[in-house]
């Protein structure tokens, strides 16, 4: 993902750069090939009595761009409520995007097929291999009618995929055979 940082009529602070830096590693995690490019303004402001700053998140998707525009008083404040709002409209574009590619009469829920590559039943959670040769995390928790004691390396699964803190994960896992 290319990064963009400008600030107007305000100095970047090395803080300010280590926090967008930083959000942008968890979009880059989040969102794995999805943010092309990222740009983030930080512009001080004079608008209405009080000063003020303008942080402006320009994030370009395939085929949209994310604008995000907030103003706030403390320059981290507005680059923490910036990027949550982008996370939540790039989570609507793609939530969006995946009920486009359902087609009608075809039932709701995806069912993924994958083969188990590793499981650590002593640490509860395991790995899966999707067909396009993902990584899907999963926690036993996610388990339905077995336990990951009966699971082994090269079982075949069926799988329900979500996206948690670090990636893609298992919202739900059955035995395939």
């Amino acid at each position: 993902m290319e990064l963009k940082i400008e600030a107007r009529n305000v100095e970047l602070r090395k803080g300010w750069q280590t926090k967008i830096e930083d959000e942008q590693q968890k979009l880059i995690r989040h969102y794995p090939n999805f943010v092309l490019h990222l740009r983030v303004s930080i512009e001080a402001t004079t608008h209405y009595k009080e000063g003020g700053y303008e942080i402006k998140l320009v994030a370009t998707v395939p085929n949209d761009t994310v604008v995000v525009t907030r103003s706030s008083e403390i320059v981290r404040a507005g680059l923490t409520e910036s990027f949550d709002v982008l996370n939540l409209k790039l989570k609507e574009i793609q939530r969006k995007k995946r009920k486009s590619k359902k087609q009608p009469g075809v039932s709701e829920q995806v069912d993924n097929v994958g083969v188990i590559r590793k499981v650590s039943p002593h640490e509860s959670y395991g790995f899966i291999t999707s067909v396009d040769e993902r990584d899907i995390y999963f926690h036993e928790n996610a388990l339905k009618n077995i336990n990951i004691d009966e699971l082994s390396e090269g079982d075949s699964v069926v799988y329900g995929e979500s996206y948690g803190d670090n990636g893609p994960q298992a919202s739900w896992v059955r035995s395939a055979g």
